[in-house]
C-alpha cells in the first residue's frame, strides 16, 4: 500500500552499501549518497526522528575478483577499500548515523537469522540446477565470472548477472559465447544444488504494491523497471551461491555454500541499525517494524529491481517488516561525455578531490546536485564544475554574504540595525524571501533535489538583486534610517541562506552560522515562515569569512590533464589492429584451402633462431612445415598442439628444407603468439574450415 498522508513518527534512510572493491567516485554520489545525505539533513533541520545507516558491501564476487587480481586475500581488500570509503564518506560530510560493515559479526548473525527464518517458514524452493563450471579453475562460476555476449543487445562484454550496456539483468547460461573470467576457458554446465526465493508466488502482492499503489509517487523511471520486470513475469531467484567468501549458508547442505550477496547486502541496513541501537542505548525495532516509519531507499538505477522487488518480497516474506515508502533511484553520471569506468580508471574519485580541492567539499556537491542525474544520464565536465564555483557559488552567493557582512560591520560595527519604515519593494521582497524555504522543501520532499539547488541559488539571487537595486552604499550619506531598513532585511536573507543552505551546503551552512552568529538564536527550518524577524536588531554578527574562492584555469587544466593520460593510457593497453587488406571476392576466399592439423614433432632449425620446423598431420598425409615463431615457443610444449593449417599453399624451400603449408597464430593483447585453433574437441585433423 502506498503511504498515507500521515505525518511520519520518524525516518529510516539507507543509502545503497558501496563495494569494497574500489574507492568512491562522482556517479555514486550523484546516483546515491548526495540526495540521501541532502534528504537526511533536510528532516533533521525540521527536528524529525532520523536514522540515517550505510556500510560497506564486503562479500560477493567483486571481492574475490579484486583479491584474486591483486593476489592478496578478501580481507586485505575489504580493509584496505573499508577505510579508503569510509574516511572518504566523512571528510566529505555525508551524514550516516551508523556506518557499518558486512563482515562484522552481528551483520552475519542477522543475515543467518533472517535466512533461517525464511527456510524454516518453507519460503524457500530447493532446486538442482546446471550452473556454469570451470573445470581448469575446479570451481562453479559466480555472475560476475563469467563473461559474453548480451543476448538482447549484442554487447560482447556483458557479465553473468547484467549487462550493463543495456542494463538487462542476465542469468550466466543466457549469455552468447560464455568465458571464464579465472582461465578464459569455455564454462561447461554442472549439477548443484542451491535455494531460490520464489518471486512468482509474489506477483499479485507487487502488483497491488507498487503498479496499483504507487503508481504516482515513484519516480518514472523506477516505477516503468518495476512495471517491466513484473509484466514479464517473475522467475525464481537463487539466495545461494557456491563460493568460498562469504557469509555460509546456516542450514543442512549448505556447506560450500554462502548467501548470495544480493540476499545478503540489503539486510545490511538492518544490521546497521542494530549496531546503532546497540552503540546509541536505543531500541531498532521502531525504525523497521512501526508502520508509522517512513523507510526509503536511495539508489542508482542499476539496483531498482534488487530494492523494489527482491528485498520488499524477502521483508514481507519474513512478516515483521515495513516496506519501503520510496525508492528514489537516479540515473547514471559520464565523465567529460564517457561512461565511468573503475577498471578503466575513467573517474574522479573522492579521496583523491579532497586533496586536489581542499575544504571545497560543497562546490562538488552542489555540482553534482545542479546538474544530477535524476531523470535521465548526466554528464560532469570539469569545466562545467569550475563554472558552478565562479558564476553561482562566488559570483551570487558570496558575493551576497560577503557584501551583507561587510557593510554591516562598515556602517554598524556588526550590530544588525533597526527596521524603519518599510517600502513597497520591501514589503514584496520579505514576502519572497518567506515563501523560500518551503519552495525548497517543497523540492526536496519530492526528491526533486536539483530544483532544489536552483531555488537555493535563487534566494541568494534575491539577496543581490535586492541590494542592487536599493544601492544603500549610495544612500548612506544622505538617508542613513533607509540604509537601516536595507540592510536589516539583508541580513535576514542571509540569515535564511544560512539555515536552508545547511542539506545542500553544510560546509558553507556551518560557516555562515558562525559569520552570522546563528547558533545562540536557535533557529530552525520551520520557524523561517513563522518568524518576522530571524536576526533581531542589536544582535551581534561576526566578521566576514570567505565562503568560495576563485577556481583557477590552471586547476582544471591539470584534472583535464590527469583524465587525458588516463585516456592515452587506456588506448595503449588497447589491442591495435592492422588496416583490413584489399577486399576478395568470394571465388578468392574460396580458393583457400584451411585444415585442422596436429603436431606431431617440433624441433628447432639448425644454424636459425628463429625457425621451428614442424611434423603436422593432416589426417590424410603428414605435412613437413617452417614457422618463424621460435623465439616464442619451446618445441616440445606444441608436441600435440591442434592447429589451423593453409594446406593449399605453394611449397617453399627456407635453408635447404621445403615448406608445404602455413600454421596460423595472432597476437593476444599482451603482445603474445597464440595459435588460431578449433574451440570444439573432437573435430578430426585434416577436417576442412569453412
Amino acid at each position: 500500500m502506498a503511504q498515507t498522508n500521515q505525518k511520519p513518527a520518524r525516518y529510516t534512510i539507507t543509502a545503497a552499501l558501496p563495494y569494497t572493491n574500489g574507492p568512491i567516485h562522482i556517479g555514486h554520489l550523484a546516483g546515491v549518497y548526495v540526495p540521501a545525505d541532502i534528504y537526511a539533513r533536510y528532516q533533521r533541520g525540521r527536528k524529525e526522528d532520523v536514522l540515517f545507516v550505510c556500510g560497506s558491501d564486503e562479500h560477493g564476487v567483486a571481492i574475490s575478483m579484486k583479491a584474486k587480481k591483486e593476489g592478496v586475500s578478501p580481507r586485505e581488500i575489504i580493509d584496505k577499500y573499508d577505510g579508503i570509503i569510509s574516511k572518504s564518506f566523512s571528510d566529505f560530510g555525508i551524514s550516516f548515523d551508523n556506518y557499518s560493515r558486512t563482515s562484522k559479526e552481528i551483520h552475519h548473525k542477522t543475515a543467518s537469522d533472517f535466512f533461517k527464518k525464511l527456510y524454516d517458514a518453507g519460503e524457500f524452493d530447493v532446486e538442482v540446477s546446471d550452473q556454469l563450471y570451470d573445470a581448469k579453475a575446479n570451481q562453479f562460476l559466480a555472475d560476475r565470472y563469467v563473461i559474453g555476449t548480451c543476448p538482447k543487445c549484442g554487447n560482447k562484454e556483458a557479465y553473468g548477472d547484467q549487462c550493463e550496456q543495456c542494463g538487462s539483468s542476465l542469468s550466466a547460461t543466457e549469455l552468447i559465447d560464455p568465458k571464464s573470467t579465472i582461465t578464459g576457458e569455455k564454462p561447461v554446465l554442472k549439477q548443484t544444488k542451491h535455494w531460490y526465493l520464489p518471486l512468482g508466488k509474489h506477483e499479485q502482492f507487487l502488483k497491488e504494491w507498487i503498479i496499483e499503489g504507487h503508481k504516482n509517487d515513484w519516480k518514472p523511471n523506477v516505477y516503468g523497471q518495476c512495471k517491466s520486470w513484473i509484466d514479464d513475469g517473475l522467475r525464481s531467484r537463487a539466495v545461494t551461491r557456491d563460493l568460498d567468501w562469504g557469509i555460509p549458508v546456516p542450514v543442512e547442505g549448505g556447506e560450500g555454500k554462502v548467501l548470495y550477496v544480493w540476499f545478503d547486502a540489503p539486510i545490511g541496513y538492518i544490521s546497521s541499525t542494530k549496531e546503532w541501537a546497540e552503540n546509541n542505548n536505543k531500541d531498532w525495532e521502531p525504525y523497521w517494524k512501526n508502520e508509522d516509519t517512513k523507510l526509503l531507499h536511495f539508489i542508482g538505477k542499476d539496483n531498482i529491481v534488487f530494492h523494489c522487488i527482491i528485498f520488499p518480497v524477502m521483508l514481507k516474506t519474513h512478516g515483521d517488516f515495513i516496506l519501503p515508502e520510496n525508492v528514489p533511484a537516479n540515473e547514471f553520471l559520464n565523465l567529460e561525455g564517457q561512461k565511468l569506468s573503475t577498471s578503466k580508471n575513467w573517474a574522479v574519485w573522492l579521496h583523491e578531490y579532497l586533496m586536489d580541492f581542499p575544504d571545497q567539499q560543497d562546490v562538488l556537491r552542489y555540482t553534482l546536485t545542479a546538474n544530477a542525474p535524476e531523470s535521465k544520464d548526466n554528464d560532469f565536465t570539469w569545466k562545467d564544475f569550475q563554472a558552478r564555483n565562479n558564476n553561482e557559488l562566488l559570483a551570487i552567493y558570496g558575493n551576497f554574504i560577503n557584501r551583507v557582512v561587510v557593510l554591516t560591520h562598515k556602517y554598524y560595527q556588526g550590530v544588525v540595525p533597526q527596521l524603519g519604515t518599510l517600502t513597497e519593494i520591501d514589503q514584496k521582497t520579505l514576502e519572497e524571501l518567506k515563501a523560500f524555504p518551503q519552495k525548497i522543501a517543497n523540492s526536496i520532499e519530492r526528491y526533486r533535489f536539483r530544483e532544489a539547488s536552483q531555488e537555493l541559488m535563487n534566494l541568494a539571487r534575491l539577496g543581490n538583486k535586492y541590494l542592487a537595486d536599493e544601492e544603500p552604499w549610495k544612500l548612506i550619506k544622505t538617508d542613513q534610517e533607509r540604509v537601516a531598513t536595507i540592510m536589516h532585511i539583508a541580513l535576514q536573507i542571509a540569515a535564511s541562506l544560512a539555515v536552508v543552505s545547511e542539506p545542500l551546503l553544510p560546509f558553507t551552512s556551518d560557516k555562515l552560522k558562525g559569520m552570522l552568529a546563528l547558533d545562540a538564536l536557535n533557529l530552525n527550518w520551520d520557524l523561517l515562515d513563522k518568524t518576522e524577524t530571524l536576526l533581531p536588531s542589536g544582535h551581534q554578527i561576526n566578521t566576514a569569512e570567505l565562503l568560495f574562492r576563485r577556481i583557477e584555469d590552471e586547476e582544471i587544466q591539470a584534472q583535464i590533464d590527469k583524465l587525458e593520460a588516463t585516456k592515452k593510457e587506456n588506448q595503449a593497453m588497447a589491442p591495435s589492429f592492422e588496416p583490413l587488406k584489399e577486399t576478395i571476392n568470394f571465388e578468392d576466399f574460396q580458393k583457400l584451402d584451411l585444415r585442422v592439423g596436429t603436431i606431431l614433432e617440433a624441433e628447432k632449425m639448425p644454424k636459425a633462431d628463429k625457425l621451428l620446423v614442424f611434423k603436422v598431420d593432416l589426417g590424410f598425409e603428414t605435412r613437413t612445415i617452417i614457422s618463424g615463431i621460435a623465439e616464442h615457443f619451446n618445441p616440445e610444449e606444441l608436441i600435440g598442439k591442434r592447429v589451423t593449417v593453409v594446406a593449399n599453399l605453394a611449397p617453399r624451400k627456407l635453408r635447404g628444407i621445403e615448406s608445404q603449408g602455413m600454421i596460423l597464430l595472432s597476437e593476444n593483447n599482451d603482445g603474445k603468439l597464440v595459435f588460431v585453433n578449433p574451440d570444439e574437441e573432437g573435430v578430426p585433423s585434416g577436417k576442412t574450415i569453412n
